[in-house]
């Protein structure tokens, strides 16, 4: 592990500075993988500063409109036993309470988790070339073992999967991310804005400016509907997902009249495709092949790499398996 400087920021402004006056600084909360990555090198920063003693950051909040706010420093467990995340979005809690396990949940923020890092194999195996640790060297993944790898929106530089299950509940949510930069200076970038696909710059993995933040992350009221959460994976806990889906789907008369649908385990970001979601209107939820259309939009392009082309036809089963749950909620 490389040498580094420490500090604890007492203000969220005193942090956003800090991290302005030192390039290769990096904020830590739980550090559940930021630790991890330090000790393989994949992330080495020459400073860490500390965010967990600043006041109001671990605090759940009601917004003026009826949404919710979440701070930074919310705990995964807690957000997951909040009332109100249960009451009203119950897709969230369940999205949590299916990743890593109890221990580290209990210390994983709501910051981080957005924040992590693929579980790729390649990317922390150091004897291996990855352009998202080593800009350049190549991806390993491509020819390589690749069954967790991305089946959609990947290139030929990088095929790693995006990890959190949070963020595909908050995708499809239409979460709202709060940030803040040195000088105090704030943004709110949506969810869907906040992820980036590889394409030929991968040791990118946000839209975040360096020395930027996340304060908060705010949900909009709940939409209408059944909120579900599927995740299929290689055993029943701590594990990452193979295929998995935040379906909200709201049915008239069998059918439905809308749906937003974000997927995990298939692209570099939490997976959402409107068109997708409007080739469902209208259709019976429980009719065989009524999800084929839907399908065929969500996996537009859909290209295995061979350990991983199951993923593909596995997608299709578990959109079908969704709406069939949300029939019979």
């Amino acid at each position: 592990m490389r040498a580094f400087t420490y500090q604890r920021a007492a203000s969220v402004e005193e942090a956003a500075d800090a991290a302005a006056r030192h390039p290769e600084a990096r904020f830590i909360a739980g550090g559940t993988n930021l630790l991890d990555l330090m000790k393989i090198r994949a992330e080495a920063p020459a400073h860490l500063i500390d965010i967990n003693r600043i006041g109001g950051l671990d605090r759940v909040e009601p917004t003026g409109d009826g949404g919710l706010r979440i701070g930074t420093l919310v705990r995964n467990s807690d957000l997951a036993a909040h009332p109100e995340v249960r009451r009203r979005y119950p897709v969230l809690a369940r999205a949590l309470l299916a990743g890593a396990s109890g221990q580290l949940r209990n210390k994983a923020t709501t910051g981080g988790n957005l924040l992590q890092r693929t579980r790729c194999y390649y990317f922390y195996d150091p004897s291996k070339p990855c352009n998202k640790r080593q800009p350049g060297s190549g991806c390993s993944a491509v020819g390589g073992y690749n069954r967790i790898h991305a089946v959609v929106g990947a290139s030929e530089h990088c095929i790693a999967t995006h990890p959190s299950d949070m963020a595909v509940a908050m995708r499809a949510l239409d979460a709202q991310v709060e940030v803040v930069r040195a000088g105090g200076a704030r943004r709110v970038i949506p969810i869907a804005d906040l992820h980036r696909l590889p394409c030929s710059t991968p040791q990118r993995d946000t839209t975040l400016e360096p020395g930027e933040f996340i304060t908060a992350v705010t949900l909009l009221p709940p939409p209408p509907g059944v909120q579900l959460y599927r995740k299929v994976r290689d055993r029943a806990s701590y594990a990452f997902a193979l295929v998995s889906v935040a379906a909200i789907v709201d049915l008239q008369g069998g059918a439905v009249r809308g749906a937003r649908l974000a997927f995990g385990g298939l692209a570099h970001q939490p997976w959402r495709v409107p068109q997708a979601e409007a080739a469902l209107a209208g259709q019976p939820a429980q009719r065989q092949g009524a999800s084929d259309a839907a399908a065929d939009a969500l996996l537009q392009g859909a290209r295995g790499q061979g350990h991983n082309d199951f993923k593909i036809p596995l997608t299709r089963r578990v959109l079908a398996g969704v709406l069939a749950e949300a029939a019979q909620a």
